[in-house]
């Protein structure tokens, strides 16, 4: 069954989803761990949009306070059972959706034991914790970083049921972690959706969110810094991959299109104990030189780079093959061109609401990036 905006079990159809008995003060409670995030941000906000109530529930170590804006906020780290519990008994959840974690692939080569810890460590706990209140939906922020190359040739899309080899102990993690909610699944009837996606990007169009990141690591941002901020050139990290240009190609789905997935993956009618792993993205690849010239048009400037060692942990390719989105959860993205993503992630760096922006171009390239 789904869950549905009126805080009943509904089945969906065809044509979307049968929603009764919304009102103002009956939008069912859905805990968005992480929900100060990125991508965790623009989920909450969608979420409103189609009627729910998110619960944001962050520690804030990365997260912005500034960023909720359409709910309750509980200020709280994924691995406290106790903090956990209390927000879903207070705002009675139904439902949860799991950001929570660590990010940042070159520090999980650094840091093994902490990427385990939070990652895998506050997904048990969410886990336990969500069973225990008689929470039975969720879905799971993962990550294309669970596929690694993985033998594949460096143009070939990814299925769902591609080899699965991380290259980084962040994969690892991801990976773990839906093995873990997996055999929740099976052994208590959860039914959850691991949405695996590939490199989120862009703002919300308000101009009210987006990328905060501190150290900035994402390539698209930091492109933009390069060129309007202090004029330092940007690391391209590696021009010797097999690959058409030399540089690493990766798929870029805008962020507003991954938040309009996670809530059709909160919708989408699951029997008891099912779980279903989900490719997210635009189905093509963009290089890193490509997308750094995209900016370089968008901006009418050329972006300052020089080319560095590869980074460790980083494929050559990481492309989806979308097609299960589609056909299980009527999602496609409608915002994805790599222009309309620049174009959106432009007009937030320029008048970030928090977060650093082009304020601090220089301290943003603590941490270079490839993809």
């Amino acid at each position: 069954m789904s869950l549905t905006a009126g805080g009943v079990l509904a089945k969906s159809t065809r044509s979307g989803l049968r929603i009764g008995g919304m009102t103002q003060t009956s939008k069912p409670a859905v805990l968005v761990t992480g929900g100060a995030g990125y991508i965790g941000a623009h989920t909450a906000k969608a979420l409103a949009e189609r009627g729910f109530t998110p619960v944001v529930y962050d520690s804030l170590v990365s997260g912005f306070r500034e960023a909720v804006h359409w709910g309750p906020f509980v200020h709280g780290d994924i691995r406290d059972r106790v903090a956990l519990a209390e927000a879903i008994e207070t705002h009675h959840v139904k439902a949860a959706i799991h950001f929570a974690g660590l990010i940042e692939v070159g520090r999980s080569v650094a840091r093994p034991d902490l990427f385990w810890d939070v990652n895998v460590g506050g997904t048990t706990t969410l886990l336990t914790t969500l069973r225990e209140h008689g929470v039975g939906r969720l879905v799971f922020s993962s990550s294309a970083a669970v596929y690694g190359q993985g033998g594949r040739g460096p143009l070939e899309t990814i299925g769902e049921t591609a080899e699965k080899a991380p290259a980084s102990p962040y994969g690892d993690t991801k990976l773990a972690a839906e093995w873990l909610i997996q055999a929740q699944c099976r052994a208590y009837g959860l039914s959850a959706v691991a949405l695996r996606y590939f490199n989120a990007a862009g703002a919300d169009p308000s101009g009210m969110i987006g990328e905060g990141h501190e150290p900035e690591t994402h390539l698209i941002p930091l492109a933009i810094a390069a060129a309007l901020g202090d004029g330092k050139p940007l690391t391209v990290f590696g021009k010797d991959f097999d690959t058409p240009d030399g540089t690493c190609l990766r798929d870029y789905v805008h962020v507003a299109d991954l938040a309009d997935a996670h809530v059709a993956a909160l919708e989408r009618e699951l029997a008891d104990g099912a779980f279903e792993a989900v490719n997210l993205g635009a189905g093509e690849g963009k290089s890193v030189l490509e997308v750094i010239d995209a900016v370089g048009a968008a901006l009418d400037r050329d972006v300052p780079k020089i080319v560095g060692a590869r980074r460790a942990g980083d494929p050559a390719s990481l492309v989806a093959n979308p097609a299960r989105a589609a056909a299980l959860l009527g999602w496609t993205p409608r915002r994805s061109s790599l222009a309309r993503i620049v174009e959106d992630a432009l007009r937030w760096e320029r008048a970030p609401k928090y977060g650093v922006g082009l304020r601090g171009a220089s301290a943003r390239r603590g941490s270079l990036t490839g993809p």
